[in-house]
């Protein structure tokens, strides 16, 4: 509870701050989410102003065009000919020239009605929708004209269904009188398709409404012909009867207002239908002349992004602010920290000072007894590494000495036969020289001299099988190594009837060893192995020596018991023999392997395929000394 209450203080202050800046984050980015979304809908209002203003006048721009054409084609001798006495006329010559007035002027159709308001000729007359014989007396326009003025209509045509304006003017054959009332009425109908398919492309959906609301002018086709607010029964009822759109069902758009910024302006979207589930900005224009009313609205996409992304850049600069002010604070605070970090190490520093003066001296005569204790066991350790080196060097010879103790019996074997001889020869040369037999003397002699230098050769194989290998390594042919290894133990194989193998390259091989330590391991190992088969029946010793490009093995396989797999692990451990008690100390091969290791090599044992033990020797191989160009290779390789 201490350590509660001792933190409980510094913790309350840091998180009002943090809450007072995510407060503030979320404040600022509101405010200008709002400021964002203000002037962008301004701006998107504008736009809205200007396309609005355009397109209005490119409607209307696009019926004036036409209203001047019914009362030209009114004036015309041959309509006011052809109305006077239609039934005594061909009607095709004026059909004919209103549809060439059609195709000039590019409108839908033109075409006469008579006081009765009947179709007397058309543009149309060729075609099976023809108003040839129609009657369209309940049209407005009908009535305008026969009321002696231009009239104009919208609606959908009774024959083609299409959506159409209508322009008519009446047609006099006198006019002079007080009482005359017009005669015929000319027609002329305009299709708005062109004005819609401009209208498209546009990034604003645009509606023409009249005034019962009706949309019969809109960008998307599917808003055409559908109301902006449900119509009232009255409402409905006067629509039908002036049937101006025919059968059409009228519904409802779906249109929804969610906010109204002015008498013009409003925020709008679709319950239903194929405008649903996105917002507009909506600015209405009268057009008084056609007592109609003109709409754009403008998708409020640009208004959202640009409330996200002033939002975002607003929390982006506060977050920087706060950064700022953060760090600033931080340093502030870091700066107070250091300086007083600063004055209690002063202090410490003084009396670390004075404490370490004290510790000085006596530490200092620690440190001398220390370092001539350590010079002590450095010397020690010296001569001990010195007395190691010596010890391992007496036990590699004591080892060949071993070997020695074991050649013994096979040499002195050696010996005793010669002596044996001299021995004859000398008595038998002595009884010749009391015979005066002197050259038959001299050639037992001469036997002696023969014997006696093949005993010198025994005696120099053992001194130099004795002798003690050097540090220094140079290039040893490996053929000559076995050859000395197999001599030193003829007498063996020859009363071991031992069948000796021999696998020798074309080519000699060369290895970099001392050939003194090499011969040593190669005698050790033909030793044991003509131990291992000193009970095989036809016991058989192979000796190969394999070449490869940067490597010498030395084979020695023998056809004995082989190496029980216990034993494989551990036959190179010193001391750890298979033999029976008196029969050797285990260091022969533990000391080869060392030997080979120091050479730069490899000494592996395990059992060969046809049955016995296989030893191999695997050496760095060099090129031949005698040979300039293959040690010249071998230096660039």
């Amino acid at each position: 509870m201490p350590f509660l209450r001792r933190f409980s203080v510094p913790l309350r202050p840091r998180t009002l701050l943090l809450l007072g800046v995510i407060v503030g984050l979320i404040l600022c980015m509101w405010q200008t989410s709002r400021l964002a979304r203000e002037q962008a809908l301004q701006a998107l209002r504008q736009d809205a102003e200007n396309e609005l203003r355009l397109s209005a006048a490119s409607l209307v721009g696009h019926l004036s065009r036409h209203d001047y054409l019914p009362e030209l084609l009114a004036s015309r001798e041959m309509v006011k000919r052809f109305l006077n006495a239609p039934d005594a006329q061909d009607p095709m010559p004026l059909n004919r020239m209103l549809d060439r007035f059609r195709a000039t002027a590019n409108v839908s159709d033109i075409y006469l009605l008579d006081q009765a308001g009947n179709t007397l000729v058309a543009s149309n007359w060729h075609r099976p929708d023809t108003f040839i014989g129609q009657n369209y007396r309940f049209r407005p326009y009908y009535q305008e004209a026969m009321a002696g003025k231009n009239g104009s209509f919208f609606g959908l045509g009774t024959q083609s269904q299409d959506r159409g304006y209508y322009f008519s003017a009446p047609v006099w054959l006198d006019e002079t009188a007080v009482d005359a009332r017009p005669d015929g009425v000319m027609v002329l109908k305009v299709l708005l398709d062109t004005v819609e398919t401009g209208w498209a492309e546009q990034d604003a959906e645009l509606l023409v409404t009249d005034h019962d609301g009706v949309i019969f002018m809109a960008s998307h086709p599917e808003l055409r012909l559908t109301t902006l607010a449900p119509l009232t029964t009255a409402q409905r009822q006067a629509v039908t009867a002036s049937r101006r759109y025919g059968n059409a069902a009228l519904p409802y758009s779906g249109l929804h207002e969610h906010h109204r910024r002015d008498t013009r302006t409003r925020l709008v979207g679709f319950d239903s239908g194929p405008l649903a589930g996105q917002r507009y900005l909506s600015l209405t224009q009268p057009m008084a002349n056609f007592d109609w009313h003109i709409h754009i609205l403008k998708p409020l996409t640009p208004v959202r992004q640009a409330q996200w992304l002033a939002a975002v850049l607003a929390g982006g600069l506060y977050g920087l602010i706060a950064l700022g002010l953060g760090i600033g604070w931080q340093r502030l605070r870091l700066r107070r920290e250091r300086e007083r970090f600063a004055e209690r190490e002063r202090q410490t520093l003084a009396q670390a000072r004075d404490e370490l003066e004290r510790h000085v001296e006596s530490r200092t005569r620690d440190l001398v007894a220390t370092n001539r204790q350590l010079s002590a066991e450095i010397e020690e350790r010296r001569r001990a590494e010195d007395s190691l080196r010596d010890t391992r060097d007496e036990l590699v010879q004591a080892a060949k000495l071993a070997v020695l103790g074991q050649l013994a019996a096979g040499i002195n074997h050696e010996l005793n036969q010669p002596l044996a001889a001299i021995r004859a020869y000398t008595e038998n040369a002595r009884a010749f020289i009391a015979r005066q037999r002197i050259e038959t003397a001299d050639a037992n002699l001469v036997q002696v001299l023969e014997l006696i230098d093949r005993m010198a050769d025994i005696s120099a194989q053992l001194r130099q099988f004795s002798r003690k290998s050097g540090d220094n390594l140079t290039a040893v042919a490996v053929t000559p190594c076995f050859e000395y290894a197999l001599r030193l133990f003829q007498s063996r194989i020859q009363e071991s009837q031992t069948t000796v193998r021999q696998h020798w390259p074309s080519l000699e091989a060369w290895v970099r060893a001392d050939p003194v330590r090499l011969e040593q391991v190669l005698v050790n190992l033909i030793g044991n192995a003509l131990q291992a088969m000193s009970e095989t029946h036809a016991p058989c010793l192979t000796l190969a020596i394999v070449p490869e490009a940067t490597c010498v093995h030395l084979d020695v396989i023998d056809n004995g018991p082989g190496i029980a797999e216990a034993d494989l692990t551990r036959i190179f451990e010193p001391f750890y023999t298979t033999k029976s008690m008196g029969s050797g100390l285990g260091l022969g091969l533990s000391i080869s392997r060392r030997i080979i290791e120091d050479l730069g090599g490899r000494l592996d044992a395990d059992n060969h395929s046809d049955g016995g033990a296989h030893f191999r020797v695997t050496l760095p191989r060099i090129a031949d000394p005698d040979d300039p160009a293959r040690a010249e290779e071998s230096a660039h390789a």
